[in-house]
């Protein structure tokens, strides 16, 4: 009841008075909260139209109505295509010039995972602090944070000298193939900034991201001999496919156990024959009871926190398979899909500057949140590169489900945080 008691006091404080702040930030905060039905506006427009990755009209119109308001505020656009055989919208880059501070990158995404034939309505008032409506939280209330912030630097005239770029990608959810084609653009931007910004939704008020884990995809396939069920365990037969897939993946179970990783066999079939079908999303498998399995297919994911703690891991997988039962063999490989965001000094001193930010605003310390609370994000394939903060974006709940919500009474707090945390990165 007493930490209940001291936040809510912060709140009051944030809302109503300016605890620790500089005079321009002062006057971030005030255009702020005099403008946020603005934002609220914004929100709901881009909330209305449908831009599930798949959507590429409706990520381009997404793009289009944000497009609007950076060119207000004297941001070059570009969009950068992609390849037709990718089935993908592209990208929205916004580029501001400045004449002194560090180059910083924010980084948003159009699309959603709400395609026109998912159910999910429109944006909702479901009361007067609470919205819904598809991609509300994940992430079109982060984009629309950013671009309030943004605002409401160049309403207080401090985003004149400032060195920013806004990468907002239209396929997070279902990134195009190759990856490394969708992503070589946003790679080679990043490249020439000092530090990124990610406005993916906020865990909460307090913590944000300085890691988020890695995945790498892996395929196990087992052969084995096959014959009558009767003989299944003779010297003469072994024990199939199915047994040997088994005893590998309970070995991945009992062996590999540790903090951050993890590793998920999403799917599996075992028969006399077994097809996979579209790059191993289903499998078409046939057999019978009597008859010892020949053929196994598993697919799954590895998270993990870091490079050293991913090669650790596929050594122990590669030495359990090269160890089978009898009559079986099996062959497993791997394929990165988004590199770790690892938990560097970079990141910490980032989140000392946001630390800071939320102390003198009256909201209280700023901590790293559990990396094991995330899924994959678009700032790790830039992560080895420059320092990075994610987690910035707006205050919510319920991620890829319809019905995703979003805080509006906390919504200000967090883009006053954006704002000044930008304000004073870019060397104020």
């Amino acid at each position: 009841m007493e930490k209940l008691f001291s936040f809510l006091c912060a709140l009051v404080l944030a809302i109503t008075g300016h605890a620790q702040l500089r005079p321009q930030e002062i006057t971030i905060k005030n255009y702020i909260n005099a403008h946020i039905n603005d934002a609220i506006k914004l929100l709901q427009q881009s909330v209305d139209i449908n831009s599930g990755t798949l959507n590429i009209t409706g990520v381009k119109a997404v793009g289009e109505l944000y497009a609007v308001e950076l060119k207000k505020l004297g941001f070059t656009i570009e969009w950068v295509d992609m390849p037709d055989s990718m089935h993908r919208a592209g990208h929205l880059v916004a580029m501001h010039k400045g004449k002194k501070g560090k180059r910083i990158f924010l980084m948003g995404h159009l699309d959603t995972v709400f395609e026109p034939d998912m159910p999910a309505g429109p944006f909702t008032m479901t009361s007067d602090s609470t919205a819904t409506g598809q991609g509300i939280y994940d992430m079109k209330g982060g984009d629309v944070l950013l671009i309030t912030a943004l605002q409401a630097l160049n309403s207080a005239g401090l985003l004149n000298d400032m060195n920013l770029v806004v990468y907002l990608t239209g396929d997070e959810e279902r990134t195009g193939a190759p990856h490394n084609l969708a992503r070589k653009d946003l790679i080679e931007r990043a490249k020439g900034c000092d530090l990124a910004l990610s406005f993916e939704p906020a865990m909460d008020m307090h913590q944000v991201a300085t890691a988020r884990r890695g995945i790498t995809t892996w395929k196990l396939s087992v052969t084995a001999k096959t014959g009558h069920s009767s003989i299944v365990f003779s010297d003469q037969l072994g024990y199939g496919a199915i047994f040997e897939a088994a005893r590998i993946l309970n070995a991945f179970r009992e062996q590999l156990r540790e903090q951050y990783l993890t590793f998920n066999p999403g799917l599996i079939a075992g028969g006399s024959n077994v097809q996979p079908i579209a790059e191993g999303a289903s499998i078409t498998v046939s057999g019978k009871t009597n008859i010892v399995s020949p053929n196994t297919i598993v697919s799954g994911d590895l998270r993990y926190l870091t490079t050293t703690q991913k090669n650790n891991a596929i050594a122990r997988m590669h030495a359990i398979v090269a160890h089978p039962l009898n009559g079986a063999s099996s062959i497993i490989t791997f394929e990165e899909s988004a590199p770790a965001m690892e938990p560097t000094a970079g990141n910490l001193r980032l989140l000392d500057v946001l630390n800071r930010v939320t102390m003198n605003m009256g909201l209280g310390a700023s901590t790293a949140g559990d990396p094991g609370s995330r899924g994959a994000g678009d700032i790790q394939d830039i992560a080895q590169y420059v320092d990075c903060l994610d987690g910035l974006g707006a205050p919510g709940d319920g991620a890829h489900r319809a019905g995703e919500t979003v805080n509006l009474k906390l919504f200000p707090l967090l883009v006053q945080r954006a704002a000044i945390l930008i304000y004073r990165l870019a060397g104020n």
